[in-house]
C-alpha cells in the first residue's frame, strides 16, 4: 500500500496535466458558447473559438497565410461538425451505440495509458548491471544466433597514389603501441580508417566500406587472421581481420548488449505496471471502493 501511495502522490502533478490536456483537446470544449471567448464560427449549438485556432498558428506565419489557414480550418471544422450531425440523425441507433462505446473505451485507454506511463517515468530505474546482462545472456544465448556473418578488423583506405603504402601495411599488420600511435598521427592522410578491432561489425557493413568486395568474393577475404589489399579507382583498401563469426553462431554479448538491455528494461516496466495494477485493486478493495457482487440467478 505504501508503494501505491508514494507513486500516486509523486505522479499527481503529471495526472493533473494529463487531465488538463484531454479536457482542452476534447470536443466537449466546443459544445457550448462561453461568453468569455470570441467565437469564430457556429454549427448548430457547437462553437469554434478564436483561442482554439490561434494556438495552431506559428509565430512566423504571414498575415495572408494566417487568413488562408483560418478560413480553411473553419471550413474543415464546419464540414466535420455537419457530417457528425447528419451521422447522428441518419445512422441506426445500434451502430451509434457501438460507436459511443468505442469512443468511451478509447478515451479510457488514453487516460490510463498516459497515467501509467507517467508513473513508470517517475519510478523507472534504467540501470542494468553487468551481472543482469551476463545472466540473461547465458540463459538465453541459444536465442541469439546470428543471421549474418560478423567480423572484427582494423581497416585503412589510402589514396591511390599514397607514397608510404608499404610502411602503412607493415604497421597495420603488426599494430603495436608505437605503430598505432604513428598511424593515428598520419590519419588525416587516409580516406577512411577504423582501428577499433575489438568491435564486431556485420559483413554487409564491411562490403559497403570496401567496394571491390562483394557477397560473391567476401569469403575469400573475410577469414580470421587474414590480411588483404584491394584497389579500385577510389583508393587502396587495407584490412587485417582479427575474428569471424558465421551465420548461426552465437552472437557475442557486446554485440547484442543494447538489445538485451532494452528487453530487460521492458520486462522491468511490465513488472512494475503489474505490481501497480495489483496494488490499485487491493487498495480499492480495502477502502471499500471496489467490490464484486455475486451473481443472483
Amino acid at each position: 500500500m505504501n508503494f501505491l501511495k508514494r507513486q500516486l502522490k509523486s505522479a499527481s502533478c503529471c495526472l493533473a496535466l494529463i487531465v488538463l490536456f484531454f479536457s482542452l483537446s476534447s470536443c466537449d470544449s466546443l459544445l457550448k458558447q462561453d461568453t468569455g471567448k470570441a467565437p469564430l464560427a457556429r454549427v448548430g449549438d457547437t462553437y469554434l473559438y478564436k483561442e482554439d485556432v490561434s494556438q495552431l498558428l506559428g509565430d512566423n506565419i504571414s498575415e495572408q497565410d494566417s487568413a488562408s489557414f483560418v478560413t480553411n480550418y473553419i471550413n474543415n471544422w464546419a464540414t466535420k461538425q455537419l457530417l457528425l450531425e447528419k451521422a447522428k440523425i441518419n445512422l441506426p441507433e445500434e451502430k451509434l451505440a457501438n460507436f459511443e462505446q468505442l469512443v468511451a473505451d478509447y478515451r479510457t485507454d488514453l487516460y490510463t495509458r498516459a497515467y501509467k506511463e507517467a508513473l513508470v517515468q517517475q519510478a523507472e530505474d534504467t540501470t542494468i548491471s553487468s551481472e543482469e546482462l551476463e545472466g540473461f545472456y547465458e540463459k538465453e544465448k541459444e536465442n541469439f544466433k546470428l543471421k549474418e556473418k560478423l567480423v572484427k578488423l582494423r581497416f585503412i583506405q589510402l589514396p591511390t597514389q599514397f607514397m608510404n603504402k608499404t610502411d602503412v601495411i607493415d604497421r597495420l599488420k603488426r599494430f603495436n603501441e608505437e605503430d598505432r600511435s604513428y598511424l593515428d598521427s598520419i590519419g588525416v592522410q587516409f580516406k577512411k580508417l577504423n582501428f577499433n578491432d575489438s568491435l564486431w561489425v556485420p559483413a554487409s557493413r564491411v562490403i559497403e566500406e570496401i567496394p571491390p568486395m562483394n557477397y560473391d568474393n567476401e569469403d575469400r577475404y573475410l577469414k580470421k587472421s587474414q590480411f588483404f589489399e584491394l584497389e579500385d579507382a577510389m583508393g587502396v583498401y587495407l584490412a587485417k581481420v582479427l575474428g569471424v563469426l558465421q551465420v548461426n553462431d552465437i552472437a557475442p554479448l557486446n554485440y547484442i548488449e543494447p538489445t538485451i538491455r532494452q528487453v530487460l528494461l521492458n520486462r522491468r516496466k511490465l513488472d512494475y505496471i503489474r505490481k501497480l495494477e495489483t496494488e490499485i485493486i487491493d487498495e480499492a478493495t480495502k477502502e471499500n471502493e471496489f467490490e464484486v457482487y455475486e451473481n443472483q440467478n
